[in-house]
């Protein structure tokens, strides 16, 4: 131990990591590449890797031998127990631990793990959300081993992700649909290199970099907060003298305890193969981030869901509490997820780099257009993917993009495109050296395109930032939307192309009509401006879906279903059991919310007001014994001021607590949603309304739970 950090809780991270351990530590807990070259036979090895490169059927001979030398390893490294790690409509990870052991006939036991136990697992499909597809009395349901994703052992047990069905083939899980829109995207991509006369590319995949944001709180002052402990965000709370106007936590020095929890989250982040290579404090008050380095959309997603795993467990250790939910408090940032989006080929080349003569790179280019066309078609899937409770409090105010959709560009880019529409040359966009009036500094050349953070969908360069994500979402629905969308404007180019005598001449007419057809779009102004919001929707004709209900209704517009289908992403009754269990999620997010309000304004807020009341009314009857001749100018006032708060929240509170039993009645998810959506959360705004601004003239000793500023700048 290198002893206390000083402040309410001790370092638990053993000593300052040895940058030069980095690469020993790294991949330690993973059955990965490394350890499949030097353990498996060379031919057991090479089918893993047609498998896992080339997408060919796994033989089941093959699996025994990789079991056998999974469980050597993992026993190796200490584990006791395996299990099949999966991805349920959750929204968290799930596991079933069966240890290793089978009996001896000496009466002792052997340590065993067959091909089949790795390749397929029965766990009960009846207690997951399945909106509808499986009943009590149907119990039964599959995992099945997913080669791509590495096994890696976590509190000694051997985790295998896999994909969860139910008995008659329906995906439960967030997994098996990602897989086959990268399925379909690659198969869609193929055929357009094909036609670019790429012969030596095999396969084409989707990467994702997920960058996570989270805030840390102090643990024994959260614990104080039902609102925190149920829901994950605070319900009431009045803002603070100081919040984050001065914009001095974002990229400030990282406080020690904080510090401490990142050594320690890095660590074990490694430990794991999970590319984590940036930390910093964000905008917010007691608000960070955690950034990866790409990986496939499927290892992706795994890791960001073992990342929000880890991040809470270790916060623990540090007597902190990780929030993830989007909007944890009023008035300061929300949290994101910002999905880094890049397509590239098994030879290393990504699609969406556009080289140093973009009009020129026409491959760049359809690809480029193939992105465009697929967020504008399909902008109400990309808004339902990203739609829960916690994401409507969050979109729209001014640290996340707005719930309209749009892309940016940047001016070279939007600039080629305008070039082609109208049949002009295009100049090239002026390089710029950077002189910042210091002989010391380096020059250096401005890029040609600024950033806009205020834009949903925004290229960086060589890639696009999907900045919708809330901060609890899994990324898998965001990447299986956009996936399956680009692969279908690929599929309509293909289609076009193929066969074409004038493949170039072909290729620049699709080019100019998918820029003339889809340049609504792409804005590069800002997206916080109101006067965008109206220019969007009435004036360029797009989406804008506020909030869950408006947004999910788009899963079931027939186009939408018909994409998914066609391209063997999801089936209809996949769709809409989807449909039925976001809806679902979100009622009874909101319902659990309103009910804890409800708690705590009668068991907290509404008794410690009255107490005040009664102390400083004792007090004027105290001192006027004394001094009969005083006025208790303050005093009256006081009282009369929180006695009208009192009967304004109860009135809020009696309307609330009315709404529930209705909800409750409601058998249409629908129909409950749009109840929600329309009256409870209006009447939970109201209610929050007159406790905060009871908090803000009740003394400081008889507010019953700890305050904003406690929970914002407590953490040394």
């Amino acid at each position: 131990m290198s002893g206390s950090c000083g402040f309410l809780a001790p370092c638990f991270f053993k000593e300052e990591l040895n940058l030069k351990t980095v690469p020993e530590i790294f991949g330690s807990l993973v059955f990965d590449d490394r350890v499949m070259k030097d353990r498996l036979p060379a031919h057991v090895y090479s089918a893993m890797q047609n498998t896992i490169e080339g997408g060919h059927r796994l033989d089941p001979a093959v699996a025994d031998v990789v079991a056998n030398a999974m469980k050597d390893w993992a026993i190796e490294k200490g584990a006791t127990h395996f299990t099949h790690w999966f991805q349920p409509m959750t929204g968290i990870t799930a596991e079933k631990h069966d240890s290793f052991i089978t009996s001896a006939p000496d009466g002792g036991v052997l340590m065993e793990f067959s091909g089949k136990e790795l390749i397929k697992g029965e766990p009960d499909a009846s207690s997951f959300p399945s909106g509808g597809l499986r009943a009590t009395f149907e119990a039964r349901g599959y995992t099945a081993w997913d080669p791509t994703s590495y096994a890696f052992i976590k509190d000694k047990t051997l985790c295998i992700p896999t994909a969860f069905c139910s008995y008659s083939g329906e995906a439960l899980d967030k997994k098996t649909p990602l897989l086959r829109s990268m399925q379909a995207l690659n198969k869609q991509a193929m055929r357009v290199l094909k036609l670019f006369g790429n012969k030596d590319v095999t396969s084409v995949r989707a990467f994702v970099g997920a960058e996570q944001e989270y805030f840390l709180v102090d643990a024994e002052m959260a614990e104080k907060r039902p609102d925190l402990l149920f829901c994950g965000r605070t319900l009431f709370g009045a803002k603070p003298p100081k919040g984050q106007e001065l914009g001095d936590h974002y990229f400030g020095v990282i406080k020690p305890r904080v510090q401490a929890f990142m050594n320690e989250l890095n660590e074990e982040l490694w430990k794991l193969g999970i590319l984590a290579k940036i930390e910093h404090n964000e905008v917010a008050p007691a608000q960070h981030e955690l950034a990866p380095i790409f990986s496939t959309a499927n290892v992706a997603t795994d890791h960001n869901q073992l990342t929000m795993e880890i991040m809470q467990k270790i916060a623990k250790k540090h007597n902190l509490l990780c929030l993830l939910h989007e909007k944890p408090f009023a008035g300061v940032n929300g949290s994101g997820k910002h999905n880094n989006w890049s397509i590239a080929t098994n030879t290393g080349i990504n699609l969406l780099k556009p080289g140093d003569t973009p009009y020129e790179n026409a491959q760049f280019l359809l690809f480029l257009c193939a992105v465009i066309k697929a967020v504008d078609d399909y902008q109400g899937l990309l808004r339902a993917s990203v739609a829960t409770a916690g994401n409507d409090y969050r979109l729209g105010a001014h640290e996340a993009p707005p719930a309209v959709i749009s892309m940016f560009l940047g001016d070279e880019l939007t600039e080629v495109l305008d070039a082609i529409e109208q049949d002009k040359i295009y100049e090239g966009a002026e390089k710029t050296e950077m002189k910042l009036g210091v002989h010391i500094l380096p020059k250096f050349i401005r890029d040609t395109t600024d950033r806009n953070r205020t834009s949903p969908f925004a290229f960086t360069g060589n890639k696009f930032e999907f900045r919708m994500l809330g901060s609890s979402n899994s990324i898998a629905g965001a990447n299986i939307m956009l996936n399956t969308a680009v692969a279908e404007s690929l599929k309509q180019y293909a289609d076009r192309l193929e066969g074409k005598e004038d493949f170039e001449t072909a290729l620049h007419a699709m080019i100019k009509k998918t820029i003339k057809d889809h340049k609504r779009i792409i804005f590069n102004g800002n997206g916080y401006d109101d006067a965008w919001i109206k220019e969007a929707t009435e004036q360029r004709g797009l989406l804008n879906l506020p909030t869950t209900p408006d947004a999910l209704k788009m899963l079931l517009e027939k186009e939408n279903m018909d994409l998914l289908i066609a391209h063997k992403v999801m089936s209809e009754t996949e769709i809409r059991s989807r449909y039925e269990i976001m809806t679902e999620n979100y009622v009874k997010t909101v319902s659990i919310e309103a009910m804890t309000m409800i708690d705590m304004t009668r068991k907290l807020i509404l008794p410690s007001v009255e107490n005040y009341v009664t102390g400083v009314a004792n007090s004027f009857i105290a001192k006027s014994a004394v001094l009969p001749k005083l006025s208790g100018k303050y005093e009256k006032a006081k009282i009369a001021k929180l006695s009208d708060l009192e009967e304004n929240i109860d009135t809020a509170v009696t309307a609330l607590e009315k709404m529930m039993p209705e909800l409750n009645r409601m058998a249409d998810l629908t129909v409950a949603s749009h109840f929600v959506r329309d009256s409870v959360i209006p009447q939970m705004s109201a209610l929050r309304i007159f406790c905060d601004e009871a908090e803000t003239v009740t003394a400081k000793a008889f507010w019953p739970v700890p305050t904003y500023e406690e929970l914002l700048f407590s953490v040394k």
